[in-house]
Order: C-alpha cells, then structure tokens, then sequence
C-alpha cells in the first residue's frame, strides 16, 4: 500500500460522475489511449481471475481504473502478472468494435453473466441515449467510449499498473467495497519513464514530509481531530507573510478589510442555497435553545412554554456572511465597486479518505475577497483581479499557468444554470474578451460554469511540472438578490449588484502545501522561516559580540535571524544551517572582524564572498523588502 497516496487512507466514498457524450467527443489522444488500457485491464485480469465481478474502468488526469469484486485480494505482488498479460492483449492488436443493444438485450446479456455491478450501471443510462458496448477479444463491456482503434495502438512498454486501493460501490459506505486497480499509460515508452521520475521528484519535494522536517506544521487526530492544521512557529511565518503579502496588495487595490464570525444561522446556508444542497460538506449544525443554553434532547414539561431552538452552522464558505455586511448599510451607486476582504476562516467536512496534508483539510483560511459592483464595472474589476493573479505568478516564479474558463449551457436555463440568458451572455462575452486582452492563457470549457454564472478555475504548475488548482473565480449574479442585496441607481431606482468572488492565495493550507513542494523547502528570502544564521568560527569574546551585534542589527529591521555561536567546528554549524534550509549564512572568523567584513554563503548554493557588514546587511533587508 502506498501511503504517500490519499486513495490509500480510506474507501473511495465518492461516485464518479458519468459523462456525457459531448464531453467524450472532446477528449485528447492520451485520454483515449488510457481509457483503452482500462479495457485492456479488465480483459487481463478476466484471464487470470474469470469470477471476478466489474464496475467501471474510466480515465483519470493520473491515467486509469477499473474496479473490481472478486475474493483474491490484490497486492503489488500481482501486478507483474497481470502487466504481463496486459501486454499480451496489446500484442493480439485487438479491435475495439463498438455496437448498440436495446435495454433488454444489454440487461439479458450481464444477467447472462451474472455481473450485477453493471445492471445498475446500466440504469444510469439516460432513456433515449443509445446504450453502447466495446469489444476487444473476447472481452465486452458497457461503455459510450471512445476508444484507440485497437489493443496494438498502446505501446506494451508504456503501461505500469500503481497501486490498489478500496472503494465503495458508487461512492456509498453502505455499499460493497470494491478493489480499485490504479494504472497509467503513456504514447512512449519514454513517456513513460520520464513520468516515474517526475514522481520519484515528487515524493522527495511531498509537502508532508519536508513539512515535518522543517518543523513547519502537525495533526493531531487524536485531541485536535482529523484534517485540523496545527502551524507551528515556522509554518507561522509562512501565514504571516502570505497575509502580508495579500493585504498589502488588497490595500492598493481598494479593497476594505472586513471580519466575521466562524458561524451563523441556518437561515443564512439556506437563503445563500448551500442547504440542503451543500449539507453533506458542511459540518452537522449545533442546536441551542432560545436562552443560549443547549436544546434539551426531552419533551419540555407540561404547561412549560415551548423553546425556540435554533440551528447554528460552523461556515463553510465567507461569501453569505460578506453579502450581510453588505446589506448592513444602505447603498448608492457611488459606493461601488465595493470591495470586501478577509482572510476568513472555513470549515468543511471533508471524508476522512479524501484527507491529505495540508492538500485537502476541515479547516482553512482563505484568501477571500468579494467585489461588488455594477455591470458596467464588472470589466475592469474582472482585469484588476486577473492582473492580481499576475503579479503573485511573478513574486513566486511560476512560469506556467492555465485559467480554465467554464461557461454555461443554454439549454439547460433553469435547471443547472440559473434562468437569466442576458446576464449569462453579457458576463461570459465580459470575461472572454478580459482573458483575451490581458494575454492570459485559458482554456474554455463549456457546460461547467457555477449555477450562478460563470467560473475560472486557476491551475499551475510546479518546478517540477506537477499541476494544481490553487483558486477559483466565480461570477454571481445569482445569490446577491436571494439576500436582497440592492443600491440606489443614478436614476434614483434599486438594482441588485453583481458580485465577484475572488481568493487569488487560495487557502493558506493549500498554497503553502504547493509552496513547500514548489521549492522543495527551499523557499525564497522573504519568506523563507529562518532567513539569515549567524555562524562564528572561534569563540573568542571580541568575536561573539561582533557576531552578536550582527544579530542585534538585523533583529531590528526585522529580519528573522538567528546565531549560531557554539563550539561545534564551522563545517559542522554549515551543516546544520543546509540541512534546516537557511536561506543566507554570515560565517564570522576573526580575520573578518579585522576587516569589518562578513563571509556570505546562500543555502545549497555556496560560498558568495566576503561583503562589508554594512553592505551585506542593506542587501539582505533590501531584498526582503523587494520579496526577492
């Protein structure tokens, strides 16, 4: 079992979401290509294991699964085997022959089979839609595609099979637990292999494990609870500095800083539309009697009057508690744009299986920020966040990044999209044409905009290349008129504003988990958690105050330094300085202090010189400052 992977900790306890066949007809060659070798899996493990009972085999952004039901259990030990099969079947070259069945004749044919797994997937099979199957050999599954055009098309050297992994019959706990295959697929062999050393990169720079080396945060499941962040000292810094950095940027900006609670009424979710819809991602409610004092599980006495309870909700999100700040004071069209900014706590109860590090947790602190605004301020308030997100790509050297924009589907107004055609036109024409002239890259992505408008979805990539979404966008013209948020027009008459939801930081939890492996630990000046080590070479008195004075100097412009004045010899102190990632070592010997001179050294980098003390102390603020 690999427990470097969050699939690893618990059962799946989420389904995988059938998708249509307009998104099928979208994906890349490489998306076929895997989606083949899931096949090509379960055609495999038939062979070797004939009782075993199917789910589903879909592509993944990793590669692919099949889920499987059957009394073996698998271990790594049986991946050879069943690679070298899977193998095989790529050699026989064969075809994947598409072919249609009624309902009856698809129901017939896995009775026949006794796969019961597949005749409840089959219910899932919208009336009207043609119920497709694909067969290569002597293998015949459920499938709407689409597929390489044959077994042969898949490279034998370019499949590796992962891990295994339990999880639940479409996600639900009470159900039968399935074992998952994990595998992955490239074009090339050598694809391939610069994939397992993209990994191997990867487990190195794992957030969690230099996390725990650097000191930077822990969980406590046992007194705390699971996915509840606990920052230590250095891990503080790194919150501390991302605040720094937001609220100085949200400050020139003109954004407003506000505050508020970690909870509220139920009445709130359900006018913002989180309940019912969002319950089961939201921690369960607190009931408290009308007096503050909590609801009495008995029947009230007789003739004692009832008890109001009411429910409270630990939030889940800030933006129903920004729309009643809002709404807290009577507004004119000159008060817009309003921009509201918190860095606001949430809660949400995430499955313990879907738990990982900082990665995914039940507690964040969120970059959030929402604009208020009038539709004919909606652009230029859309470009000065994206010029925002701009900037931070360039303090933290990410070179690569993708804005995925989603757009609606009109003809399904009123169903998963709210019903205002204009608005939903106006905003995506606003957006497209913003992402066109800032020169930002983005993909659009039809069909998966937010009920409320649409979204943008922000992903980057690493030092190493590995992906992630760190924020999201949202257009709301929606939810401010569920709460009756509205301003006095020019025109003396009330409108209801748009609304942008921003969080260009993301979580604290998040970002700081992509930082750690972004830099392997090996973070910038500015924010690295000890940016300066003062290191003496002898421990003669004149040297120590020398040293000492340097520390003292730096401490006042507040840099976070720290001395390191023992007997330990130098390559020793060097030593501890590397392995803890210092950013920047003064080592001090005596000839030094003759010379009013410091010896520079930069972690992982090496000796940079001698620099007069005054000089090397102004560069080191001077590049903090700069957040170099």
């Amino acid at each position: 079992m690999n427990q470097n992977d969050p699939s690893q900790f618990d059962a799946a306890k989420s389904d995988v979401q059938r998708k249509t066949l307009e998104q099928r007809d979208q994906i890349d060659e490489l998306a076929r290509l895997r989606h083949s070798c899931a096949h090509i899996l379960a055609t495999a493990v038939l062979r070797l294991w004939p009782d075993a009972q199917l789910d589903i085999g879909p592509w993944t952004d990793e590669g692919f699964y099949y889920d499987f039901d059957l009394q073996h259990r698998f271990t790594p030990d049986d991946f050879p085997k069943i690679e070298e099969e899977m193998r095989k079947i790529t050699k026989e070259n064969q075809v994947f022959e598409k072919s249609i069945k009624t309902r009856d004749e698809a129901r017939a044919h896995f009775e026949a089979k006794g796969q019961r797994f597949k005749l409840e997937r089959l219910a899932d099979i919208p009336e009207g839609e043609a119920i497709s199957f694909f067969q290569n050999g002597e293998f015949v599954d459920l499938c709407a595609g689409p597929h390489v055009m044959r077994t042969g098309n898949v490279k034998p050297g370019a499949i590796k099979l992962l891990r295994v992994a339990s999880a639940y019959f479409r996600g639900n706990e009470k159900n039968p637990q399935l074992q998952r295959l994990y595998g992955t697929a490239f074009k090339t062999k050598d694809d391939l292999e610069n994939w397992i050393k993209l990994q191997e990169e990867a487990k190195k720079r794992d957030h969690r494990r230099i996390g725990a080396e650097m000191g930077l945060f822990a969980f406590d499941s046992d007194y705390v609870g699971p996915g509840l962040a606990l920052w230590l000292p250095k891990g503080g810094v790194l919150v501390e500095e991302l605040e720094r950095l937001a609220k100085e940027t949200e400050f020139q900006a003109g954004y407003v800083r506000v505050r508020t609670p970690h909870l509220a009424k139920e009445k709130m979710y359900k006018t913002s539309g989180h309940l019912p819809y969002y319950a089961e991602s939201m921690f369960p409610p607190m009931e408290l009697a009308e007096d503050g004092a909590p609801a009495a599980t008995e029947a009230a006495p007789a003739g004692a009057p009832p008890r109001h309870v009411e429910r409270y909700y630990l939030k889940a999100m800030n933006c129903p508690h920004h729309h009643r700040i809002f709404a807290a004071e009577p507004r004119s069209y000159r008060d817009l744009p309003l921009r509201l900014a918190e860095y606001g706590t949430c809660y949400r109860y995430e499955q313990s299986g879907e738990l990982f590090g900082l990665m995914r947790v039940r507690s964040m602190n969120m970059n959030d920020a929402h604009i208020y605004c009038t539709a004919e301020q909606f652009a230029e308030e859309f470009r000065a966040v994206n010029e925002m997100y701009l900037k931070y790509f360039r303090i933290f050297g990410l070179d690569r990044y993708q804005m995925r924009f989603s757009t609606h589907d009109p003809s399904r107004l009123g169903q998963k999209f709210v019903n205002e055609p204009e608005l939903w036109k106006k905003t995506e024409d606003m957006v497209r044409q913003v992402l066109i002239e800032s020169g930002i890259n983005y993909i659009e992505v039809p069909n998966e905009a937010a009920f409320y408008g649409p979204k943008i979805d922000v992903q980057v990539w690493s030092a190493i290349g590995r992906e992630f979404t760190i924020a999201t966008n949202q257009v709301d013209f929606a939810v401010p008129a569920r709460f009756g948020l509205t301003y006095r027009d020019r025109d003396n008459t009330e409108k209801t504003p748009l609304c942008i939801h921003r969080a260009p930081l993301g979580t604290h939890e998040r970002f700081i988990g992509f930082l750690i492996e972004h830099y392997a630990g090996n973070f910038p000046l500015w924010l690295a958690p000890e940016q300066v080590r003062v290191l003496t070479i002898g421990e003669e008195q004149p040297l120590l105050d020398y040293a000492k004075g340097i520390v003292q100097e730096l401490r006042s412009q507040f840099v976070r330094v720290e001395g390191d004045f023992g007997s330990n010899p130098i390559k020793a102190k060097i030593a501890d300085a590397e392995k803890a990632r210092v950013h920047t070592m003064l080592v001090i010997g005596l000839r030094d202090l003759e010379a009013g001179v410091v010896s520079v050294r930069l972690h992982s980098k090496g000796p940079q010189g001698a620099r007069p003390k005054a000089e090397a102390i102004a560069g080191i603020v001077s590049d903090i400052r700069e957040r170099r």
